[in-house]
């Protein structure tokens, strides 16, 4: 049985499959408001350029 996720957007039961072209969102229209979201700066990244990493996260392995 395919999972099924809400739509970021508006919250609609999205069936988690192959088909579903604009999977996580239910449609287009919702996938291009959560762009212009990001192209507005209205969903930022926490941190500051050049900034080091909090002390409380896991290393990179040595190779």
């Amino acid at each position: 049985m395919p999972a099924v996720v809400k739509c970021p957007t508006c919250g609609t039961d999205v069936v988690w499959v192959p088909e579903n072209k604009f999977r996580p969102f239910c449609s287009n229209r919702c996938k291009q408001i959560d762009l212009g979201a990001w192209a507005a700066e209205k969903y930022v990244i926490g941190g500051k350029p050049g900034e080091t990493p909090s002390p409380d996260l896991p290393e990179d392995p040595e190779d």
